[in-house]
């Protein structure tokens, strides 16, 4: 067997496509160079391996957290609170629990309720089928928001929100904001809509409200208008 194995290695070496290898010897092999590692450029090539801990359980729409991770990363001097990053998924019937608050420290996901406007919703069916930045729409306008200041209105403690984009950016002027409201009820139904805002239970806006403030990625959502 060994002398099997031999001849089988000799006829290898001494074979007409080893002879390219011919002039190299072990001193050259060894003066060889590795390309060194660049944690940057790793990053960069891997853009969501940092965050493989973010939404272990899937919770939230894979697409929608990629685009919401990618913003995230790309503006990362623009963004104050960097604990938290929040979804609407207004792909989704208003009775499910779409809005998803992202713990980017330790990944965790909560999901709330949270209503879209009327004029985006005309018939009432619970589905979100039309979005518009225009003011007085009543829509719900989608795209990337920075979330702002706090302060206290005609619906409570609320949270202002400054449009990032050509399709979200009348957002406050439109006074498109957190906010509790009334109309916004697990029942298993629809839920009620609002006049664009991205209105939440009332037993739930204080705490949504205080970790999204100052500053944190908010995205509205529809996997229809988000390649």
């Amino acid at each position: 067997m060994k002398k099997l194995i031999k001849i089988v290695f000799l006829s290898f070496v001494f074979s007409p496509a080893f002879a390219q290898f011919e002039d190299i010897s072990i001193e050259k092999i060894k003066e060889m160079k590795v390309p060194e590692f660049s944690p940057a450029k790793f990053e960069a090539e891997n853009d969501f391996d940092s965050f493989f801990y973010v939404d272990r359980n899937a919770k939230v729409p894979e697409n929608a957290l990629k685009k919401a991770i990618s913003f995230y990363k790309e503006n990362q001097s623009k963004i104050s609170n960097k604990k938290y990053i929040a979804i609407a998924d207004f792909t989704q019937h208003s009775s499910k629990k779409r809005l998803y608050v992202i713990n980017m420290e330790n990944g965790h996901v909560e999901q709330y309720l949270v209503a879209h406007g009327k004029g985006s919703d005309p018939d009432h069916n619970g589905y979100a089928d039309k979005f518009s930045n225009i003011p007085n729409s009543n829509a719900t306008s989608l795209g990337f928001y920075l979330t702002a200041e706090t302060y206290y209105g005609k619906h409570g403690y609320s949270l202002r929100l400054d449009g990032m984009e050509e399709s979200n950016s009348n957002a406050r002027q439109r006074e498109i904001v957190f906010h509790g409201a009334n109309y916004v009820v697990n029942t298993g139904d629809k839920i009620g809509r609002s006049l664009g805002c991205p209105a939440v239970e009332n037993a739930m806006s204080r705490k949504i409200i205080d970790m999204l403030k100052g500053g944190a990625v908010y995205l509205a959502y529809h996997a229809k208008y988000f390649n």
